[in-house]
């Protein structure tokens, strides 16, 4: 009788290994199905049709890194309404940032596409990145897409709480130095008046229950973007 031997999966081609090694590298996950992250680094220039391409995983990413962002701003910013988290999440989540990543981590050196044509380097690399998550969570399911996103994307090629003091206002950078330094901060409605059909609102901050800046606005918002901004001053944080 013959010896049945348990199952040996074929030996991989040295490209395989490549792309393998650049999942596990800048992902932090090892690939199960090798064939979908090869779809996720096919780009549509090559192929006769867009189910061949890249494209339909790039649209599942981009889903799943959408609410791996919203769930990380939801809790980070408990006092704000969807519209100002929605304006958050687009300073994260949009292809400049996304074009920067893929850049960093190399992807160009793995995607394959048509070098006969012109083509956006930058923007294939962003929409490569995406895929790749998109593959992720096939591969391995939403947990393991989450966890590389917060494990080793954010950690190793977009510093968030950086891109938001940079790029976002003045109370979210209030909100993140004051979470850094842990200290409570809370805007209080000082006053509010109806001068001749228009409303002028007075907000002050207080950290730790003491007041420090003021800003007076025709909506909240606004009052608390001044106050904000007159409160980092205060601090010498611009």
């Amino acid at each position: 009788m013959a010896l049945r031997l348990p199952f040996i999966s074929a030996k991989k081609s040295e490209k395989d290994l490549v792309i393998i090694k650049f999942i596990i590298r800048n992902f932090g996950y090892r690939p199960t199905d090798l064939s979908i992250f090869k779809k996720a680094l096919r780009h549509k220039s090559l192929s006769s049709g867009d189910l061949n391409s890249n494209e339909r995983l790039e649209f599942l990413g981009d889903a799943i890194l959408d609410a791996v962002v919203a769930e990380y701003l939801y809790n980070k910013f408990p006092g704000d309404d969807e519209g100002y988290l929605t304006k958050l999440k687009s300073k994260i989540v949009n292809r400049k940032t996304l074009s920067e990543i893929g850049e960093k981590m190399g992807l160009r050196e793995v995607i394959k596409y048509s070098q006969s044509r012109t083509i956006n380097l930058s923007a294939i690399e962003g929409n490569a990145f995406e895929a790749l998550i998109g593959a992720i969570y096939l591969d391995g399911g939403f947990n393991k897409a989450k966890a590389s996103l917060q494990n080793f994307i954010f950690r190793k090629f977009v510093d968030i709480n950086k891109l938001l003091e940079v790029e976002i206002d003045f109370k979210s950078r209030l909100f993140i130095w004051c979470q850094k330094k842990r200290l409570t901060l809370e805007f209080v409605l000082h006053s509010e008046e109806n001068i001749e059909g228009s409303w002028l609102y007075t907000i002050r901050v207080a950290i730790n229950k003491k007041e420090y800046g003021e800003g007076k606005g025709s909506t909240k918002k606004e009052a608390e973007q001044l106050a904000s901004k007159e409160t980092l001053q205060l601090m010498g944080e611009i």
